[in-house]
């Protein structure tokens, strides 16, 4: 059987994949049931939910057509370097490396070192924007996770919170 769209194709093969992990992941807790919930209840079933998209997605890579077959174009690098240079920038600022001696930073601190990190990866940047959105996710991460849900992690640098 012709791949017609191998866009549509490998991201199916992609959900279907997670899905899979998501799934088999689960079954390591207390699944429950639908009545009475473990922890693995939830995981199972976004797993397999996944991985029938996934398998849908496939399906119809396979049976229609699109125009010029949806090849796949050249990895996007940039992009994908700084998204994750962001989250993994983000961990160390909130709460540190401990065995390096590298102190935690906070919430605050870790949001605007995200979201400069982050908006390196398009292709324009204005320092402007990349500070005004810095601070309204600082605010409203501070505001739902620190007041709303009383959690319970680092707002500000340890060095001036003690």
């Amino acid at each position: 059987m012709k791949i017609k769209s191998q866009k549509d194709f490998f991201c199916g093969v992609m959900f279907l994949v997670v899905g899979i992990a998501f799934a088999w992941g689960a079954t390591t807790y207390n699944i429950g049931t639908a009545a009475r919930m473990g922890p693995g209840y939830f995981p199972l079933m976004l797993g397999v939910i996944l991985g029938f998209i996934g398998a849908g997605v496939m399906f119809k890579a396979l049976v229609v057509q699109t125009a010029d077959g949806d090849p796949i174009g050249a990895w996007a690098w940039r992009p994908l370097v700084f998204i994750i240079g962001a989250n993994l920038l983000f961990g160390i600022l909130l709460v540190g490396l401990p065995g390096l001696g590298v102190p935690g930073m906070g919430l605050i601190v870790a949001i605007y070192g995200l979201t400069i990190v982050a908006s390196f990866a398009g292709d324009e940047f204005h320092w402007g924007s990349v500070l005004a959105v810095a601070t309204v996710l600082a605010i409203i991460s501070y505001l739902a996770f620190v007041k709303l849900l009383n959690l319970q992690f680092p707002v500000w640098p340890s060095f001036i919170t003690g």
